[in-house]
């Protein structure tokens, strides 16, 4: 969430990460809250929420301008002006433009068992954002807030089918917020736009098909981005690469909230609704949009008691066009003591399938999407996806141990059921079984050229999977200035072998390797921070256990056998499948940041990423990040402060 607004990708449900149109020089603050939380914020807000809160004009006037440089040539500018124009009216304004190079990497596409380098690789990467609001005070108890954002995105991203060229991915919002005392009204409307966006590994392999049966380098360059040439029959298949996107979405909230002495009351409904046009590029939407609405109602009650005991209860409907109405409770107890607050919580959450998982046809039916169910040529069919649902309970403490010693700690326990899988092929081609339906369509009616894929990655549900953690916080504070902080998490699961729902490749036996979590069992990192008044930075160590990364056509993993049979299917720094497997990831790095307060209003920085340049991948399908350095020079000046 940013400011009231939900911050995922309309069609895919991804956050928005450099999509958003928030600078950082606007950021106020950053809450996080873990576990479901679906009552209040609505569906997929299952695991828990990030919450970005901007500043208000009125408490942060004033001009801001920073200038950055760093390794891999990248430079960026922000500017942030926000002004008091009276008791009624504030507004303010941000502007932010980046641009630099990746870091030098090409993943390999395999053509038949002929590997080959991304053809025409663009490691540019550029963002432009900007946005304004208008605040408004009808009176000293109630604000309406007017705002327009806007970014524009060209860079590198990484999907589970390979990596994308971003073109000009451009992202708009409109909102209209109104608070108050007792009520609270928000609506806006997003709108996202690509024409040129295109996946790199599956226009190289069109583009390979072209060159390698005579035709020109222009005309294969520019056929790769429909049509795949297959030379046994002498004709083109329509096997596009490329995205186009014209996806809109409308929300819509409102809620009521007051107390009646320690008896706390909050109320409301949302209303979503999504429109998701890739215009027959990516998604089953070759007659129009494909428009789905989510409708949600809430309440929540808290009791409050002057001996530090606090009692919360909440619960929710939501209503989907697709999946009907889903019950979403939530309870909660805690007890605060002078020394902290322990507290006991219980959630229930749930991740509806995005449009992506749905309605996806990528590469002429290489990816599909599983909204309808599948039936192979032996009869076994594929259950369509279901909505994925979490109950989870934790007991933690926040508070001090001692004056200068500060806890925050945390243990869980999820129990989730119809977990959605990563893609995964559910075609086998050794034994002749092939997909001959999407429900009860014929699957060549649905995506020319399907049926007779080696390939069909879909989505799916797993049954009743178990997980559970631990998470601790502490800061020491050796003065006011100086503090030293650790942060631990520990996460594991436990896989039902009794539930053929987790029977990956439906072979009737469920393995451990079936179910990929793609998490590390163990995080850890250490910090040493100083904030004078002049001189302030950091050094923080991070370290990421080593762990096995299966999605999509992606591996990342140590040598093994996954089925058991004494043959090794996946290994290290060699060819698996479609990919390369470089091994698993994680892996410790060294951070550190140095600033200096030249004046009131000068400020100089140096950032610097991985300092002893270690040899760590954290992602699939991406390089080893190496040492990063960056410089920014900032300015803040506030001709407005009364003197």
């Amino acid at each position: 969430m940013t400011d009231d607004r939900v911050s995922m990708l309309i069609a895919t449900g991804l956050p928005y990460g450099s999509f958003s149109t928030v600078t950082k020089d606007d950021v106020e603050r950053v809450e996080i809250l873990l576990g479901p939380n679906g009552t209040l914020y609505g569906p997929n807000a299952h695991n828990g929420l990030v919450s970005t809160i901007t500043k208000n004009p009125r408490t942060s006037e004033g001009t801001t301008i920073a200038f950055g440089a760093g390794s891999q040539n990248v430079i960026t500018g922000r500017l942030r002006h926000a002004q008091v124009l009276s008791d009624k009216f504030a507004y303010k304004i941000h502007l932010e433009s980046t641009q630099g190079t990746e870091f030098e990497y090409v993943d390999s596409v395999y053509v038949g068992t002929k590997a080959y380098g991304e053809k025409n690789l663009d490691r540019d990467f550029n963002a432009l954002k900007y946005g304004a609001s208008l605040y408004f005070r009808p009176n000293t108890s109630s604000e309406i807030t007017a705002y327009y954002g806007h970014s524009n995105n060209t860079n590198l991203a990484v999907t589970n089918a390979g990596r994308n060229q971003i073109k000009d991915w451009t992202l708009d919002i409109a909102q209209l917020k109104y608070v108050s005392k007792n009520f609270f009204a928000n609506a806006y409307y997003t709108w996202s736009k690509t024409d040129d966006t295109y996946a790199i590994n599956q226009r190289t392999q069109n583009y390979v098909s072209f060159i390698e049966n005579g035709f020109s380098e222009e005309e294969s360059w520019s056929r790769a981005l429909y049509e795949q040439w297959v030379p046994a029959y002498g004709v083109a298949i329509p096997r596009g690469a490329l995205f186009k996107d014209a996806s809109e979405r409308f929300n819509a909230e409102a809620q009521y909230n007051n107390n009646w002495g320690d008896f706390y009351l909050t109320t409301g409904v949302q209303y979503q609704l999504d429109m998701a046009d890739s215009k027959g590029t990516y998604l089953l939407d070759r007659e129009g949009s494909i428009d789905i609405a989510q409708k949600g109602v809430y309440g929540q009650f808290e009791y409050k008691l002057d001996s530090g005991w606090k009692f919360l209860a909440g619960v929710r409907l939501d209503n989907h066009d697709l999946y009907g109405t889903n019950f979403l409770p939530k309870a909660a107890i805690t007890k605060t003591i002078d020394a902290g607050t322990f507290r006991l919580t219980y959630g229930r959450g749930m991740a509806v399938p995005s449009i992506l998982n749905l309605k996806g046809n990528l590469f002429g039916g290489l990816v599909l999407g599983n909204g309808e169910g599948f039936t192979l040529t032996d009869g076994t069919k594929i259950d369509k996806l279901e909505v994925e649902t979490i109950n989870s309970f934790e007991f933690g403490f926040n508070g001090k141990l001692s004056d200068k010693f500060f806890i925050d700690a945390s243990a869980y326990y999820n129990m989730s059921e119809n977990f959605i899988s990563p893609l995964r092929n559910i075609v086998d081609v050794a034994n002749g079984n092939y997909v001959t339906h999407m429900g009860e369509q014929p699957i060549d009616e649905v995506s020319a050229g399907a049926s007779a894929s080696p390939f069909l990655l879909t989505y799916s549900n797993f049954g009743n999977v178990d997980t559970y953690g631990v998470d601790l916080g502490l800061n020491y504070y050796f003065t006011d200035a100086i503090r030293t902080s650790l942060n631990y998490s520990y996460f594991g699961r436990s896989l039902d072998k009794d539930d053929l729902g987790n029977d990956g490749n439906l072979d009737g036996v469920v393995l451990e390797s079936e179910l990929p979590i793609n998490t590390p069992e163990n995080k850890l990192s250490l910090g040493l921070h100083y904030g004078g008044k002049k001189l302030y930075g950091a050094l923080f160590g991070r370290w990421v256990q080593d762990y096995d990364f299966f999605s999509g056509i992606n591996v990342a993993s140590k040598t093994q056998d996954l089925d058991g049979d004494g043959v090794n299917e996946i290994v290290e720094n060699a060819r698996v499948g479609r990919t390369w497997n470089y091994g698993p990831l994680g892996g410790f790095t060294v951070d550190a940041n140095l600033g200096y307060n030249l004046n009131d209003n000068v400020s100089v920085g140096v950032n610097v990423s991985n300092i002893f340049d270690a040899s760590i991948r954290e992602f699939v399908a991406s390089p080893e990040i190496g040492r990063l350095i960056s410089f920014e020079l900032k300015y803040n000046f506030n001709a407005f402060k009364k003197k």
